[in-house]
């Protein structure tokens, strides 16, 4: 497995020193859990986003973007997840790195210091070089959509 150094920092060390740091919870995780960094409990209520603080920012080299992914636990047991799944940190980005947190259930939730509320993917960057023509090629599946195959 590659592994890329990424560069983090707490923004306020003092605030932060009782949170841990973002890891992975099994050596095969894809995602590292980030907790939260809230003074107080957030309720979040049926409906409602919430932007939620980690107390952190990173560097990443070019080439790289994070993404922001819900917890499959908290959306599956409580509909928590990630609003603009997944969310991109671009690597020129250096502020605090936040996750807005949507409630789709049907009953409140708290968010605690330290709840694991998000997991970070780190992934490769290509770009596109748009090359405008006259019309595309054709496919068997044309311009069949959502559902298009009856399954």
């Amino acid at each position: 497995m590659q592994e890329i150094e990424v560069q983090f920092c707490w923004l306020e060390p003092d605030f932060c020193h009782d949170l841990k740091l973002p890891g992975y919870e099994t050596p095969q995780s894809a995602g590292m859990d980030i907790g939260a960094a809230v003074g107080k409990p957030v309720e979040i209520r049926p409906g409602e986003i919430t932007l939620i603080s980690t107390g952190f920012a990173v560097a990443l080299s070019e080439g790289y973007e994070l993404q922001v992914r819900p917890r499959s636990g908290l959306a599956v047991k409580h509909g928590i997840t990630v609003i603009n799944a997944p969310g991109t940190i671009d690597a020129d980005y250096r502020g605090e790195v936040k996750v807005g947190l949507v409630n789709l259930s049907k009953k409140s939730y708290v968010v605690h210091r330290g709840d694991r509320i998000a997991q970070l993917i780190l992934a490769p960057v290509c770009r596109m070089v748009l090359r405008q023509v006259e019309q595309l090629d054709t496919t068997r599946r044309g311009a069949g959509g959502f559902g298009h195959t009856g399954r």
